[in-house]
């Protein structure tokens, strides 16, 4: 089970084969420390050369693992409040300004093309697994460069909400306490992570 008992999401064969060969090279290696970019092209390059009956045990796992995923969500009642499965979305003002993107999801933009083309048949769930473990890899470098757009891009949000504000006239509203802002955050991340996963369910 997942996040609140919501069932976790299904493997596709590729993450069954990625999976083991993970766990082979730990045990081979097990103090050596993966550059999961360069493991990740590896895979991919190695998933292209086998045969299909080498593959044909990990579609095996994958089409155990759905049975699995459709069983358990044929059980699954969302919590109050959700609808099919999802958080019922806010009513967005279409002229309010574009949130401004963190640093990952900056990283995010430029590397989903490229984890896409190498894992072209996994799911939207295992790209955004796949996108985390290679940002937690990065150099503190190529953070930077993430960060520094980051940060341009939030000076840019926080210009046009000021803008926005006073062009709608409304007194402002009383400061929010932290919690809440946290909150709005998360629920405004959340609504991004899910327009990502809508464009990628569009691109395939």
């Amino acid at each position: 089970m997942g996040k609140e008992g919501k069932p976790r999401g299904r493997m596709s064969a590729y993450a069954f084969f990625v999976q083991t060969c993970r766990e082979e090279h730990k045990k081979k290696h097990p103090n050596e420390n993966v550059v999961f970019a360069e493991f990740s092209k590896k895979c991919a390059e190695r998933w292209k050369t086998m045969s299909d009956k080498e593959k044909q045990r990990f579609h095996q796992l994958a089409e155990k693992d759905k049975k699995r995923y459709d069983g358990e969500m044929a059980n699954y009642k969302p919590p109050k409040g959700e609808k099919g499965g999802k958080k019922r979305k806010r009513t967005k003002d279409p002229n309010a300004p574009k949130r401004a993107l963190s640093a990952f999801f900056w990283f995010c933009n430029d590397e989903r093309p490229r984890v896409k083309e190498h894992m072209n048949d996994a799911t939207v769930g295992e790209v955004a697994k796949e996108l985390g473990r290679r940002w937690n890899d990065c150099t503190e470098d190529v953070k930077s460069k993430y960060e520094a757009l980051a940060a341009k891009d939030k000076a840019r949000y926080e210009k046009e909400v000021k803008a926005y504000k006073a062009k709608k006239g409304k007194p402002s509203a009383p400061a929010k306490s932290k919690k809440e802002e946290s909150e709005d955050e998360d629920e405004e991340e959340e609504e991004e992570e899910e327009d990502a996963d809508d464009d990628d369910d569009d691109d395939d």
